[in-house]
């Protein structure tokens, strides 16, 4: 029988590739998938979940940005404001999020999920 420990290894293993995949698929949204993993299959707090995802998502992000930079298919000066945007945004929220109650973050995310399925299938 498998331990506490190695069930947990897969099963982290299996949030991650799950979010590398959507993340290499659609250029992101590793995260939204990853978090309810990490809830549910890995068993972590919702803080943890969330803080992990974004330690997880940062370097899946920069590997996909990688692929599409040397596959010709990103524009850096382009994507410049966007980054400076989100470092911004990034820092702001890294700030508020201890001071938010785990339940609305649950509430924001659950939100974001729902416009995003609004945005995909009737967009």
């Amino acid at each position: 029988m498998a331990s506490e420990g190695t069930h947990r290894w897969w099963a982290s293993a299996l949030a991650g590739g799950a979010a590398g995949l959507v993340n290499g698929l659609f250029g992101g949204g590793g995260g939204t998938v990853l978090v309810p993993l990490l809830t549910g299959l890995c068993k972590l707090e919702q803080r943890q979940a969330f803080a992990t995802s974004v330690a997880v998502i940062a370097p899946l992000c920069a590997l996909s940005a990688a692929v599409y930079w040397f596959r010709g298919g990103l524009d850096l000066m382009l994507a410049l404001p966007y980054l400076l945007g989100g470092l911004l945004g990034g820092w702001v929220s890294g700030k508020l999020f201890s001071r938010l109650k785990p339940l609305w973050l649950r509430r924001g995310f659950a939100l974001l999920l729902l416009y995003g399925g609004w945005k995909a299938l009737f967009s």
